[in-house]
């Protein structure tokens, strides 16, 4: 364990790539596709010794003992593990480009799941089960780093209730679980793993067991339960949640997506009293409920139009496939009611792009497996306009709820606010940046979005007509790999990275 942790993050990351392939060749050789099963093995083999060579020319490099040298690996992380994890659907895949299969790769490791073979039968279920593997181990990656690197640095929306907002400087005390480790930010990653990770497993293989109950095959409940606890929304194809207990069961693992508090604790206290005070939870279950009810409302007002309003039967399926689609594409999971489509049978209309677009880029919750701008950050911002409202009522008034609340409506408000602009400057320039290679305006806006919130599915629920991740050439796919990046990473922590005072360091 000590020589690992002498070794650099990201050549451990590289390292972790190898023993992640045993899980699809275990399936090839199930299925009796041994060549399938020998590359990944090779692959694996092959990863594994050039890691090792890196490791021994590197023994003797003193680590990185700060969080910002580690922002720097886990930012090189998502432009080199995607060439070594693409690596054997070269092979498997030939007639796709290495600049395809790295794109395809990229969208797991980002847990975007947009897809180049969305539809197709093209892959192989070894490869569909690489693919969601990979976006379940990028949703871990992210939820390890969120705790062990960007919390301690006042990044990734810690900066929201934090009293000195996004900083570069010296690594700060850890909060929840990891309170009080000590020994450096290597041992940090290996608590934050150790914490983490068995949670993270376990509530993945309950959701695929209960799928399982469902009826859904073992491969099928594998592939949703993965792709539901990293919100990648990587399913096989064809592979969508099957009958509404199947999704009634996935909404409730969507709800680790929206707080953190789900599944780590920052306070004492019964977990479902956390819950219920925890403002993003409390603003998710806002979201879900009106939106839920302004899209059943226009199917249900629709519906009487066409003379069909009095079928109380579908307007209950109508309800839930409303309720279910808001959540989905909140936490920028990006799955499908079967009743959603069902409603737009129902009442004829089409599905409302703009509300998806909206849910997608608020996003989940802060140091969740979910993109997006993050609830807490638009509760910061909603929190200090109430307070402007007030004011303009009662000029005179104090604001009240606690120190906390204070700092939420004033320095966490501005911190939101600034990120918030930040976000909408980069959808901004990632759709001017497709336009000049030829993509539409509706479509540019569709694709940024759906990259700089991680959520690929976006793209295909917008518009019944909207251009396919399939129909970009290279240039457009290098900018939606950029965007992906930077949504994963965020707009603080890039500019954290290039601020003077850390090259000062």
């Amino acid at each position: 364990m000590r020589a690992i942790l002498k070794l650099p993050f990201l050549v451990v990351l590289m390292g972790m790539t190898a023993p992640a392939m045993l899980a699809p060749m275990a399936l090839a050789v199930r299925l009796g596709d041994f060549l399938t099963a020998r590359v990944f093995l090779q692959s694996g083999i092959l990863i594994l010794l050039f890691v090792m060579l890196i490791g021994v020319a590197t023994q003797n490099r003193p680590p990185r003992r700060h969080g910002r040298g580690h922002l720097v690996d886990l930012l090189g992380a998502y432009f080199v593990l995607p060439a070594l994890l693409a690596l054997p659907l070269v092979f498997l895949v030939p007639t796709a480009g290495f600049s395809e299969l790295y794109f395809e790769m990229l969208s797991s490791l980002t847990t975007t799941g947009a897809s180049l073979f969305e539809g197709t039968n093209r892959l192989s279920e070894p490869i569909q089960l690489w693919r969601g593997e990979i976006g379940w181990l990028g949703g871990l990656l992210i939820l390890v780093s969120a705790f062990a690197i960007l919390a301690p640095l006042n990044l990734g929306g810690f900066e929201i209730q934090s009293a000195h907002g996004p900083t570069v400087g010296p690594p700060a005390g850890m909060r929840g679980t990891l309170r009080g480790s000590k020994g450096g930010i290597s041992a940090r990653l290996m608590r934050a793993l150790g914490s983490l990770g068995p949670v993270y497993l376990a509530l993945t293989a309950a959701l695929a067991t209960g799928l399982l109950l469902e009826g859904a095959r073992p491969f099928d409940a594998v592939m949703q339960a993965m792709a539901t606890l990293s919100t990648s929304g990587i399913t096989a194809p064809g592979g969508a949640p099957a009958g509404r207990a199947a999704e009634m069961l996935i909404f409730v693992f969507l709800i680790f997506a929206v707080s953190r508090n789900s599944f780590t604790r920052d306070h004492a206290g019964p977990r479902m009293r956390l819950l219920a005070e925890d403002h993003e939870f409390r603003l998710a279950a806002g979201f879900v409920l009106g939106f839920s009810v302004l899209m059943f409302l226009r199917h249900w007002l629709g519906a009487i139009e066409v003379d069909s309003g009095r079928n109380s039967l579908a307007a209950l399926k109508a309800l839930w496939g409303a309720v279910f689609t808001t959540l989905s594409f909140l936490t920028t999971t990006g799955f499908e009611s079967a009743d959603w489509h069902a409603a737009q049978q129902w009442s004829g209309l089409p599905s409302p792009g703009v509300i998806l677009l909206f849910l997608s880029a608020v996003g989940g919750g802060v140091a969740t497996t979910a993109g997006g701008i993050k609830l807490l950050r638009a509760y910061a911002i909603y929190k200090h306009g109430a307070r402007e409202f007030r004011k303009l009522a009662y000029p005179s008034s104090v604001g009240g709820a606690g120190r906390a609340a204070r700092h939420i409506r004033r320095e966490g408000a501005f911190s939101a606010w600034m990120f918030l602009m930040l976000f909408v400057g980069a959808v901004t320039l990632v759709m001017l940046a497709l336009a000049a290679t030829g993509v539409g305006f509706s479509d540019s806006m569709a694709l940024a979005v759906s990259a700089l919130s991680t959520n690929g599915p976006l793209l295909a629920a917008v518009r019944a007509d909207a251009i396919t991740w399939a129909d970009l050439d290279g240039t457009a796919r290098a900018i939606l790999g950029l965007a992906m990046i930077l949504g994963r990473m965020e707009t603080f922590v890039i500019i954290a990275l290039i601020s003077p005072e850390y090259w000062r360091r």
